[in-house]
């Protein structure tokens, strides 16, 4: 199967970079236009697709690029909820979709995953001011067509980078607000030269104090495009990528901390200490480590190559590789130095800094042919990638001990991951005449995973011979077959489409390592299987659209998250055999006058385990079946309005975002929830243009208007101990009302 997947990834590389050495006819430089990008036919829905999907404007995807991530853009579209760490919508960001996690979010660019291979997660502040280089945005709900890496469990995001223009140009973006958050673009264009070169090029640094005491994030970020562009043949290379450095704040703070300290709070970093500037609240001394921070350097590179042999036919082909290293320093106040493998003392307790790091490799291939003509779109390819890391973690300084004595390596394993797809998609219109269009839409893929995990894990197991390390063998093989058909149905401006599509996922990493921290056995968690099935309606018309959507999703051993985190602040998950998620999605959007209109947006739903019986080992009701019980992090009611008012160069949106309660654990335990918040946010703009300039737009973002106080995200568990009950729950505050204004010069 390796054999057979290698094979098919070179034929795609061999044949598509031959036909780039065609030169073909010479561009006609006497027109002004845009070199069309190089689409990306695999992961993109289109309007006769049966996919419940939404696609982020050109201006939308401007008004998030102040400095914000990405998730701020994503939050934007329907059953989608952004979630951050530091108050401000910057740092540690990430998104939920219908009530599930980022880690079954399959998230792309050019058709290439950016999802980890290990944990599945999306870290966006590893390419800061992504969003600045993108050219469009879809977001699908539900299994979505073929993706290329982890599998779309709640839905996917499927992003383009921009298009190379024609013209020399270029821009420059400053941008200041509230606790000093701040960021400086500039972007450059070379223009089309010697009729068939583009070389576009960014630069971005964006900086910020965070709400969140001590929440500072450093970022610094590049984008490098190079195209070639004959008749029949585009070709483009990217790089993109940058520097992240941000103070951990994934620690939460608890209710009562809040009501003692305030709600910027957190204790990541401290440390009790005699003569330590900051007094507690019973009279403890402590002061915090500096140097708390996590450190990441990623790399992505891009060659991306498209033919068009015919009118019909055309092939499209992206070798990519992407390097990352990364670590985090954290202070541990009078930690048990038997948990340290690597130490040779007889201290039984001492203060601590150690380091967390990791080094990660991702290569691949991924290529698709498509064969279009007026009734039938025919796509089929595959994909295939391989992943290293090594996982180690080391000791800067352990009190009472010299730097001698502190060396080596208290954990140290190593993880490969080999992921491998082909699929074949077909949209075939079978019927056009007066009453209307009949398409029919099939989609099968076959992903092959398997993945290997060796060594020892930083977690210490505390037996009566002493301490050891964790052992890690996982060796997992994994086949999945995942069919999609759908049926649309279009008539004048009614659109009507039913699909079902059987989806499948395999366990992330801290799904096999951290299983014990919860678990009564030694078993392995199990892959997922989700069947989806979704009806829609659309009406469209010049100044009304409206939409609606209902959904059914069945899981068969759902990993579903516990409110536990490990140490690195991964939800801790558990299978449940038989769960569902089922609601209505609805959709408005009214043109009332030319300079005017108004849009929303209601998700109501139901999200349950059935027959859900409690494994967490130290919960107060392990063993018991508890029925039909909530799914965590699920809010039965999401829904936003928004009014968008353009005149002349003056723009002005106003959005007001509502998301229910959220349980964090399984049980629907309250003292365990997230309180359902509304949040209004503006978006002020005013664009001058000049014939010797371009054009300047002044941008200021108005947050959390009325200064709500809530908290976006949190965590959370239930056990017992010496007889009683104790239930915990940490928060993510948000800040009240903030500004960021922005300046950006187009040249």
């Amino acid at each position: 199967m390796k054999r057979f997947f290698l094979f098919l990834a070179a034929m795609f590389v061999f044949h598509a970079a031959a036909c780039a050495q065609i030169i073909g006819e010479r561009l006609d430089t006497t027109k002004i236009y845009e070199v069309e990008l190089v689409e990306i036919t695999t992961t993109g829905a289109k309007a006769t697709t049966p996919v419940a999907y939404d696609d982020l404007t050109k201006e939308a995807i401007v008004r998030s690029s102040y400095g914000t991530d990405l998730p701020t853009a994503l939050a934007l579209t329907p059953s989608m909820i952004a979630t951050n760490e530091t108050g401000i919508g910057i740092g540690a960001t990430s998104i939920r979709l219908r009530g599930t996690d980022a880690t079954r979010i399959n998230v792309t660019i050019n058709g290439v995953a950016m999802n980890n291979p290990d944990s599945h997660s999306v870290y966006w502040y590893d390419t800061p001011d992504l969003i600045s280089s993108v050219g469009s945005v879809q977001v699908q709900r539900g299994a979505g067509v073929s993706t290329n890496g982890t599998g779309a469990f709640g839905g996917s995001v499927s992003m383009t980078t921009d298009a190379l223009t024609t013209d020399f140009g270029g821009s420059a973006s400053l941008s200041y607000g509230s606790y000093n958050t701040n960021k400086q673009a500039l972007q450059i264009s070379s223009g089309l030269m010697r009729d068939h070169w583009v070389v576009d090029a960014r630069l971005t640094h964006i900086g910020s104090d965070g709400y969140i005491e001590r929440g500072a994030t450093d970022l610094k970020s590049y984008m490098l495009q190079a195209g070639y562009y004959a008749s029949n043949t585009k070709v483009k290379l990217l790089s993109f990528g940058g520097v992240a450095k941000t103070y951990l704040t994934y620690n939460g703070v608890s209710q009562e901390d809040m009501r003692l300290y305030g709600r910027r709070y957190h204790t990541s970093g401290q440390y009790v200490t005699s003569d330590g500037p900051y007094v507690l609240a019973d009279g403890t001394h402590v002061d915090y480590y500096d140097d708390e921070t996590d450190n990441y350097l990623q790399l992505n590179n891009q060659l991306v190559v498209n033919h068009r042999f015919s009118r019909e036919w055309q092939l499209a082909a992206t070798l990519f590789y992407t390097y990352g290293y990364g670590y985090y320093n954290q202070y541990k106040d009078d930690a048990w130095l038997a948990g340290y493998t690597n130490l040779n003392t007889t201290i039984e307790q001492a203060d601590l800094i150690r380091s967390k790091v990791m080094r990660n490799h991702l290569g691949g291939l991924n290529g698709a042919a498509t064969y279009n003509t007026a009734t039938l779109d025919l796509t089929f390819g595959g994909s295939w990638s391989y992943y290293t890391c090594p996982h180690w973690g080391t000791l800067s300084w352990v009190d009472g001990l010299d730097s001698g004595a502190v060396a080596g390596r208290w954990y140290d394993n190593d993880v490969a991951k080999q992921d491998a797809n082909i699929f074949a998609r077909a949209d075939w219109e079978v019927y056009s005449g007066a009453s209307g269009r009949v398409n029919l839409f099939g989609d099968v893929q076959y992903r092959y995973v398997h993945y290997k995990a060796w060594g020892t894990n930083d977690n210490a197991i505390w037996g009566d011979e002493g301490v050891t390390m964790q052992p890690i063998d996982v060796d997992q093989r994994y086949n999945f077959f995942n069919p999609r058909l759908g049926l649309s149905y279009v008539i004048d401006r009614h659109n009507l489409f039913a699909s079902a599509a059987i989806a499948h996922r395999e366990p992330t990493r801290s799904d096999f390592t951290d299983r014990h921290m919860f678990a009564a056995d030694d078993s392995y968690p199990k892959p997922e299987r989700l069947t989806d099935v979704e009806v829609g309606y659309t009406y469209v018309a010049p100044q009304l659209t409206v939409g609606v959507n209902l959904y059914y999703m069945f899981y068969h051993n759902q990993l579903v998250a516990t409110g536990m985190v490990n140490d690195g602040d991964d939800a801790l998950n558990t299978n449940v055999e038989r769960s569902f998620r089922r609601g209505v999605e609805i959709m408005a959007s009214w043109r009332t006058t030319k300079w005017l209109t108004l849009s929303a947006n209601a998700t109501l739903s139901q999200n349950k385990i059935l027959d859900y019986v409690d494994q967490l080992k130290d919960s107060p009701t392990f063993g018991q079946n508890l029925g039909t019980m909530t799914i965590s992090y699920s809010p039965s009611v999401m829904g936003a309005v928004s009014a968008d008012f353009h005149i002349g160069g003056f723009d002005a949106v106003w959005r007001t975002q509502y998301v229910g309660k959220q349980y964090f654990t399984n049980n629907e335990i309250e003292a365990l929830s997230l309180d359902d918040y509304c949040v209004t946010n503006i978006d002020l703009g005013y664009t001058l243009r000049r014939q010797s300039v371009g054009s300047v737009r002044f941008g200021l973002r108005i947050e959390n208007l009325f200064s709500t106080l809530y908290e976006s995200n949190g965590y959370g568990y239930s056990y017992m101990w010496d007889g009683e009950r104790y239930d915990e729950a940490f928060y993510f505050p948000q800040a009240p009302i903030n500004f960021l204004a922005n300046v950006t010069i187009n040249f």
